[in-house]
């Protein structure tokens, strides 16, 4: 498609776009009494109108039911998880059975290492990608402290960083192939970010499951930045394990429940540790508490505490959303809108003596929905000027906007009202 970078264009665009309508069910913050331009639903994503209602029924279950609640809710709450397996199974290319909700992102990542981190003395290697989100790198830290007793290795030893080449921002897929193969017999776990939180590279994980495996080592992935943005196929793919916040694009609400995905083939190995906890033991035997654990069969069977209903909530009326929408639909929009963002920002630096350069791949396969900008010539001044017009977007040092056009409640009319502000804030 040609694209304009005209009111009238984007307004024809909004006008063919079949989720158009979903910007009506979500709630915006305003800034000087106007709706801002939402891009950092990368970060946390919009409330819908609707989770106020699933909530609300919690509560008044609560208030009217009291502990009853756990078996005469409205939707019982010592099931209430498993409302969440066939919505998610098809958002994230799973079997129903292969997933479960429970805790929080990093928290699911070192329980699930426990099960496939299983480090010896000559096969301890943990292959990630250079600047992995923090929180990542710290957990990859402790949990080679963890097991250094037992065979001492040291965090500089085990962990393997993908570096990206000189003067490029992104990784390249076959330097991530040449290092799983040059690590090879020592490699133990590759955990890499599905989509990379900084410039929004979307990496192969099919190629690079197969390639670890190959190796003999367990492939997990977090899906952080990936889960309700990116097509996956997790059981398809041979993915080991994944876990993903539910609190970006899945707008479940700050710091909300975590996602999993543990592959069926896992799921009768008994030789396989896991930390137990009575929720993950046999459902229909869990209140008669038997002091031996018989785990649930599937990725419930992770479970460890009893769920917090309240958070769970407001991450079924989003998964439910989903559900009508469907991902292809939802992917469709994604490509098109983030196209059009990257015609504008080609299109105001035309017009402006600063320039902008788009560091997230330009190859659709390769991104989703964000574009990491690093803005030569421009500070943070700019950033703050964006906010103060009504552009809620996000600051990364030294130069960089991340600007994430969520499909579900961004317009085309939006990047194109984004364009002009940026441009004002420039020329101003």
């Amino acid at each position: 498609m040609t694209f304009e970078n005209t009111l009238e264009f984007a307004k024809q665009l909004d006008s063919q776009d079949p989720l158009n309508k979903y910007q009506d069910e979500f709630i915006f913050p305003q800034v000087n009494r106007k709706k801002v331009i939402y891009f950092t639903g990368n970060s946390l994503g919009l409330q819908p109108k609707r989770t106020k209602g699933y909530v609300d029924e919690v509560m008044n279950d609560w208030a009217n039911l009291a502990v009853e609640g756990h078996f005469y809710a409205e939707k019982p709450w010592w099931d209430y998880q498993e409302r969440f397996a066939n919505p998610l199974s098809k958002i994230v290319g799973a079997l129903p059975s292969e997933i479960t909700v429970m805790n929080t992102l990093t928290v699911n990542l070192h329980l699930l290492m426990v099960s496939f981190y299983r480090p010896t003395k000559t096969r301890y290697k943990i292959i990630c990608e250079e600047k992995a989100f923090p929180s990542d790198q710290y957990m990859f830290q402790s949990q080679v402290h963890f097991h250094s007793r037992n065979i001492g290795i040291k965090p500089e030893e085990a962990i393997v960083e993908i570096k990206r080449r000189e003067g490029e921002h992104n990784i390249r897929l076959e330097d991530v192939l040449a290092k799983i193969e040059e690590v090879g017999e020592e490699l133990a776990l590759v955990l890499i970010g599905g989509v990379n939180y900084y410039t929004g590279q979307v990496f192969d994980m099919k190629t690079i499951t197969a390639a670890g495996h190959k190796a003999g080592a367990y492939v997990g992935w977090d899906l952080a930045h990936a889960a309700g943005n990116v097509k996956l196929e997790l059981h398809d793919w041979d993915v080991d394990f994944a876990a993903w916040c539910s609190y970006k694009y899945m707008n479940s609400g700050p710091g909300n429940a975590s996602g999993c995905f543990i592959h069926e083939k896992h799921h009768n190995n008994p030789e396989l540790p896991r930390f137990a906890g009575w929720w993950g033991h046999n459902k229909e035997r869990r209140f008669k508490m038997e002091q031996t654990f018989n785990p649930i069969h599937g990725a419930d069977g992770w479970q460890i505490s009893n769920l917090p209903v309240l958070s769970l909530a407001p991450y079924l009326a989003s998964v439910e959303m989903f559900d009508e929408i469907g991902m292809e639909a939802l992917i469709q929009k994604r490509d098109k809108i983030t196209s059009y963002l990257e015609f504008i920002l080609h299109e105001i630096d035309k017009e402006v003596d600063s320039s902008f350069e788009i560091i997230t791949p330009s190859n659709p396969s390769e991104r989703a929905s964000q574009l990491s900008v690093l803005l030569h010539g421009e500070g943070r001044s700019l950033f703050d000027y964006l906010m103060e017009n009504g552009v809620i977007t996000d600051w990364r040092e030294p130069n960089v906007i991340r600007l994430a056009p969520v499909p579900l409640y961004t317009s085309f009319e939006d990047m194109y009202h984004f364009g002009q502000i940026l441009k004002s804030g420039i020329v101003g």
